[in-house]
């Protein structure tokens, strides 16, 4: 009979993905993953697989939960239009965690062209992020806050670019009083107020 576990896995994860997200594939060792798990390399490997295979999981794990908290933020919103509004501030509201980057784009940049199976998590990725988007785009349409003739998709990937542009942004330094207004420049233009209509 097997033995139980006798460690948290989701804790597991959560450990190696902030090592993969702060130092990346590449620089990331055996060596740092045992030190941020707890584990040791039988442990580790016997139940998660090799390196690819761990940072796989601890990607899906990120991507999974991202996509949760940007279901509930987006669903949450009293008003549609508030919650898009809401996805290009992200970056300012949270500078620290922006100055990181996004995990699944850091790691498209660095393994996308050697790695079929990671740009395929990000193609997903993305396109389940727009499908979000555009979700709260129709909803926005409906609530009479923007024109009813715009396409969602469209829109959404336009949002989707402008918030991992200033995540981008971000990361180079700008402070955040030229991120704000970067925001609200392209708030201005993607996400026009129709309130004096």
């Amino acid at each position: 009979m097997a033995r139980p576990r006798a460690f948290d896995e989701k804790k597991v994860l959560n450990a190696v993905r902030d090592q993969f997200w702060g130092a990346g594939y590449a620089a990331t060792s055996l060596e740092d993953l045992m030190r941020v798990s707890g584990l040791g390399k039988g442990s580790l490997y016997a139940a998660f697989g090799d390196k690819r295979q761990l940072f796989l999981r601890a990607l899906r794990s990120y991507t999974d939960d991202i996509h949760g908290q940007l279901r509930e933020a987006l669903a949450e919103a009293p008003r549609a239009l508030d919650a898009l509004r809401m996805l290009l501030e992200a970056p300012i509201d949270d500078p620290t965690g922006a100055r990181r980057g996004c995990l699944m784009a850091n790691s498209t940049c660095e393994l996308g062209n050697a790695d079929p199976e990671v740009l395929d998590h990000a193609h997903r990725t993305y396109e389940t992020t727009t499908a979000l988007i555009a979700d709260c785009v129709a909803r926005a349409q409906r609530e009479g806050d923007l024109p009813a003739g715009a396409d969602p998709i469209a829109l959404a990937r336009a949002l989707l670019a402008a918030q991992q542009g200033l995540v981008f942004m971000s990361r180079t330094g700008l402070d955040a009083a030229a991120l704000t207004a970067t925001a609200r420049s392209l708030a201005a233009q993607l996400l026009p107020d129709r309130s004096g209509d």
